[in-house]
């Protein structure tokens, strides 16, 4: 088994190579396993998608179940994972910063700090103050003894800030302070992809999964994207299937979904390997 340690460095040397590269989303360990099959080299977690888990929407995890969430997805597969820690649980910049530190211990390559406050009555925190968060979780990373990779993300676009150069600024300022990947879910298009990844330097992630906005791996590789993550659309799209399997057997009383079905002993192959 590669060491915490190693698996940041092949986190971070997937952003240092050429070209893109996806870094698909799971909900548990039995979805890392399955992942790990199909050939992704990177995992992350979704806020979103282990909130679902629990029977919860986004945002009403605490950080020890997210925390104990990742861990079981760490602990399954031998490939670096970032996770999705939102706010990292917290507004004060040392206690964010001590989210990425618990972040790490439990064997994590990476992880997000996001911009979102939580209050629907002031969404985004000021930017300077954003940026101090930043810088707070930059120095925790740090500290850690390998090369945690740290994401920065604002999320103007889903908050009610549709303001490109607001966004870019932040981004900017994420940059100064040390951020090794920025992220700004929701963009609307791809004019808007290649102003924010002309306007940094650093590696930029793309949120793929919402309808209509999420583009092709080429087109957004051509715009300069360099990390592609997947959000609950994975999570989603299973549940979506596990819907409509369920409404066939209560509506119709037949079991056609069984036709399109991975069989056990296919599934049992990606749970051994």
């Amino acid at each position: 088994m590669n060491t915490t340690a190693q698996k940041a460095e092949t986190f971070r040397a997937l952003h240092a190579a050429p070209g893109s590269f996806v870094i698909a989303n799971a909900w548990d360990a039995g979805s890392a396993k399955l992942l790990r099959g199909l050939g992704f080299p990177a995992l992350a977690t979704s806020s979103g998608a282990q909130a679902g888990v629990l029977g919860r929407v986004d945002g009403a995890v605490t950080r020890d179940e997210a925390l104990t969430h990742a861990k079981a997805i760490v602990d399954a597969v031998d490939l670096p994972v970032s996770a999705d820690l939102e706010k990292c649980f917290a507004d004060r910049p040392e206690e964010a910063a001590r989210t990425i530190v618990m972040a790490a211990q439990t064997g994590l390559a990476g992880a997000s700090i996001e911009d979102a406050t939580g209050d629907p009555a002031k969404p985004l925190y000021e930017a300077a103050f954003a940026a101090e968060r930043v810088a707070a979780a930059v120095a925790a990373a740090r500290s850690i003894g390998f090369p945690f990779v740290l994401t920065a993300r604002t999320e103007s676009f889903l908050r009610g800030n549709p303001d490109l150069a607001d966004v870019i600024r932040r981004l900017q300022a994420f940059e100064a302070a040390g951020a090794d990947v920025l992220m700004a879910p929701g963009l609307p298009d791809l004019d808007a992809m290649r102003a924010v990844c002309g306007a940094v330097t650093k590696p930029v992630n793309f949120m793929a999964g919402i309808r209509g906005k999420s583009f092709t791996v080429k087109d957004l590789t051509d715009a300069g994207v360099k990390r592609i993550s997947l959000a609950t659309s994975l999570f989603r799209a299973a549940m979506t299937s596990v819907m409509a399997a369920a409404a066939e057997v209560r509506d119709r009383g037949t079991f056609t979904y069984l036709d399109d079905t991975m069989p056990t002993p296919e599934w049992n192959r990606f749970m051994q390997g």
